[in-house]
């Protein structure tokens, strides 16, 4: 509520005016052309009566000779005046208390100054808010006066008189509201001298209602806005409920003034009181305070101090009042500092920031310092005061966080942010001076075996040893940081040439291939490096990592433990890499895989035994695309499930189909990719893909790597052991590459091992190799699986696997991979190879 807003303020000057002997009809029509609900008589400068819409009700209009009386004769008088220095709220309650719409404001001698509406008060009342918080029906009249739209016009207003009411509505027929007659239709009557009608004559239509549930505030706007003097309000049924008029929402108002006016005596009367509880609160709190707090005069001398400031610094008051601040200066800040600070609190009246201060013993510390300018309301004595904690430990935690944010937390080296941010600075430095500078870039080989066996604890024990080892190897103008995981990178400033960085790689390789130490166990780590060089492989970091990077996977590829520079054509071999990879994706939906089929040949009978599936990538430009080119492709970004279960299917049908043919039925061995066997579904996967193909079971054979049993041991028993009880065979392929370790063989449920290929080369002249494979086949019928040997080229070879108990064999000796119509070409074959004992001729194959 604005008290303040007085009717001066609010007062319209442009009044309208007639003089005494202005007829009734003269007087409307100038009030209905000028949309003005009221018109003052004037004599000479002073106004001594008023006449209005509301004065209009008590004329009889059923006398033609009516409209013709001077207005003088029909007048309110004398005046209701008001000064212009009344507030609008005074003359909004003297309005309602003696049933006023108007209210005329004169000046000195009972000169006209301006007259003001109840449309003008509550315009300016002050309290939109609370016209916005409450409903029409706070403000609504319970009396509703109706009339039927049939009733003359004169009995209507003898109705309105009775009633006391300023408007009736009108109703048809059906009791239904289409209009309504207010004192503004009276007028219009009387303007217009028109013969007297019925009500729905005369009456405005149609009658513009809202809402029940409409806000005050919404309704005020609506009257204010369109010009009405009344709105219906209907209930939530759409049932007319009553009338608002502007004389209703005032009378609202003066409740809400004489309740707001109850309120702020009752807040005087609190905040007296609590002005009381003040100065002895304030106290309590500044002695309970855990920052310090330290008051001056206005010539800076300190007054008081609080216990926490003693706690702070040390001094006892006795041995600081009187004396100035300056005494805690800790010498670290110049005068500029403290000018500066304390123009702030001339200009702006406070200042806040960090200082480094010295306590009583000597040490310095820092502390967050607030410092306010107090005057009183007098605008006399100026007081200081200082509040200030001790920010010791929040800056040994932004420390911290600092650390966090910049360095790897457990190898203590940069991490990749403040390695690119000296990068940048590095490369920026090389250009101006026309220097060069070098990008190691390193990654631990087969590191993921380490976190995998035995555990990330041995894992992070390498990488703090990797990280010190790397230290020693370095220049000290050199930055070494960690990019993540088991990548390292190396920066190297102000080379000479290549060769300097090629010194370091050399170093490095050397450095990190001694044995590891660790929990007592003695590891064996390499690492593989790729080199950049600016600016001769690239001007911005990040160009120079990505190419450092591409040099890395080149000295992988390699076959690790070594280092390469980069060339360009190891970028395009990156981008042949992605366009593969483009490629590969589109592949299964264009359909351009295939199998082939490698047969597998029992050694005691010489007859086929079963087939492995390989799959092979029919590429409409690049022609039949090897497998060692796109399977590690398909790994590394995740289409290898796919492309797993489309040969899983494949290789399912492609058996069924050839024992719906009439063929013996063979196991189909299939090649299950590390992704695929951890997916938690695989089971379901394989019996959907069974039942679909309506194989046996027994006839699918699904081969795994010994690097996938060992990486979740718990899980892989499981995983296989539900293939068993589905009735699928499972064999450990490659064996002898990886673990080859017992215990796990006993934990594990399988069928089969396959000794991988490399020991079959040198199988007949290298002893290692034999041994191997004795002990292997050995191994297996201990725990009674059976053997399988692949990549058997040579006679030779049949005989030693033979007479160690080999079961089976597959290998070019017997037969390439072929196609499926080629394969059935084997069954026609009794014998593949000599069986032990007989020496038979075996069938020339078909071209």
């Amino acid at each position: 509520m604005n008290e303040d807003r007085t009717i001066g303020n609010i007062m319209r000057a442009d009044v309208l005016r007639c003089q005494p002997s202005t007829p009734l009809s003269e007087a409307a029509q100038m009030m209905q052309e000028n949309r003005c609900g009221s018109i003052l008589v004037m004599e000479g400068e002073h106004p001594v009566g008023i006449w209005t819409e509301h004065d209009a009700m008590g004329l009889d209009l059923a006398d033609s000779r009516t409209l013709e009386i001077p207005i003088g004769k029909v007048m309110s008088a004398p005046l209701v005046t008001t000064a212009p220095e009344v507030t609008v709220s005074e003359a909004g309650r003297r309005m309602k208390d003696e049933g006023l719409r108007h209210l005329v404001v004169t000046g000195h001698q009972g000169k006209l100054l301006g007259i003001v509406s109840q449309t003008d008060v509550i315009k300016h009342f002050g309290i939109q808010h609370y016209m916005y918080l409450r409903d029409v029906r706070s403000a609504v009249p319970r009396t509703l006066v109706t009339v039927d739209s049939g009733m003359s016009f004169i009995d209507a207003m003898k109705l309105m008189r009775a009633e006391r009411s300023d408007a009736a509505v009108v109703l048809d027929g059906d009791r239904k509201p289409v209009g309504i007659v207010t004192e503004r239709d009276i007028l219009r009557q009387i303007a217009t001298r028109a013969p007297v009608k019925s009500v729905e004559e005369v009456a405005s239509k149609p009658l513009f209602t809202v809402s029940c549930q409409t806000t005050l505030l919404y309704a005020r706007d609506i009257l204010e806005q369109k010009g009405f003097r009344h709105l219906g309000v209907v209930d939530d049924h759409g049932e007319l409920a009553g009338i608002l008029s502007f004389s209703d929402i005032l009378a609202s108002l003066e409740h809400e003034y004489v309740r707001r006016l109850e309120e702020a005596l009752h807040q005087r009367d609190r905040a007296l009181e609590e002005s009381k509880r003040h100065l002895n609160l304030a106290h309590k709190v500044i002695e309970a305070s855990l920052d310090g707090i330290i008051i001056t005069d206005s010539e800076g001398l300190i007054e008081a101090i609080n216990p926490a400031f003693t706690t702070l610094t040390g001094y006892l008051a006795e041995e600081v009042i009187g004396q100035k601040p300056g005494m805690l200066r800790s010498g670290r800040h110049d005068a500029e500092f403290y000018r500066q600070m304390w123009n702030s609190i001339l200009t702006k009246g406070h200042w806040q920031g960090e200082v480094w201060n010295r306590r009583k013993n000597g040490d310095i510390f820092p502390e967050w310092l607030t410092i306010t300018r107090i005057q009183d309301t007098e605008g006399g004595s100026i007081k200081y005061a200082g509040i200030f904690s001790d920010i010791t430990e929040r800056k040994k935690a932004e420390e911290r966080i600092r650390n966090l944010a910049y360095f790897d937390v457990l190898t203590g080296l940069p991490n990749r942010r403040l390695f690119n941010d000296r990068l940048a600075m590095a490369i920026n430095s090389a250009r101006r001076h026309h220097q060069r500078l070098a990008i190691l870039f390193l990654d631990l080989d087969l590191f993921k075996r380490i976190n995998d066996t035995l555990g990330h604890s041995v894992g992070d024990r390498v990488l703090e040893e990797m990280a010190a080892r790397l230290k020693l190897c370095m220049r000290d103008s050199d930055t070494v940081s960690r990019m993540g995981g088991d990548e390292f990178t190396i920066l190297m400033s102000e080379i000479a040439d290549v060769e300097d960085a090629v010194r370091l790689a050399r170093r490095v390789v050397d450095g990190i291939s001694q044995p590891f130490l660790v929990e007592d166990r003695e590891l064996f780590v390499t690492t593989s490096i790729g080199i950049s060089v600016f600016p001769e492989d690239g001007d911005s970091p990040e160009v120079l990592v990505k190419n450092a990077d591409i040099a890395m996977y080149r000295a992988k590829d390699l076959g690790r433990n070594s280092y390469q520079l980069y060339t360009p054509q190891m970028n395009a071999k990156s981008f042949e890499r992605l366009a593969m990879e483009n490629e590969l994706r589109k592949a299964l939906e264009r359909d351009e895989f295939l199998l082939n089929y490698q047969v597998k040949v029992n050694l005691d009978t010489g007859g086929i035994a079963g087939a492995e599936a390989l799959v092979r990538w029919k590429h409409p430009d690049l022609g039949l695309v090897p497998p060692v080119d796109f399977i590690p492709l398909a790994e590394d970004t995740g289409l290898i499930i796919p492309l797993g279960e489309w040969v899983l299917r494949a290789a399912c049908l492609q058996n069924k189909a050839w024992q719906d043919r009439g063929l013996p039925p063979i196991r189909m061995a299939v090649n299950i990719s590390p992704h695929q066997f951890n997916q938690p579904d695989l089971v379901g996967r394989v019996r959907a893909i069974l039942d679909e193909a309506q194989l046996d079971p027994k006839y699918l054979e699904l081969e795994v790597t010994e690097s996938v049993l060992m990486e979740h041991m718990d899980i892989a028993s499981f995983m296989l052991n539900e293939l068993r009880s589905l009735g699928v065979v499972t064999s450990i392929d490659d064996f002898g590459t990886g673990y080859s370790s017992l215990a796990y063989l006993k934990r594990i449920p399988i069928d089969a091992l396959k000794i991988d290929a490399s020991f079959m080369h040198d199988l007949t002249t290298d002893d290692s190799d034999a041994e191997i494979v004795s002990a292997i086949i050995g191994l297996a019928h201990n725990l009674r699986l059976k053997v399988v040997a692949e990549g058997v080229e040579n006679e030779d070879q049949i005989a030693f696997l033979r007479s160690h108990g080999c079961d089976e064999i597959q290998g070019y000796l017997v037969s390439r991979p072929v196609s499926s119509e080629n394969f059935e070409r084997l069954f026609a074959q009794d014998l593949l190879i000599q069986p032990p004992g007989i020496r038979v001729q075996p069938k020339k194959r078909k071209p």
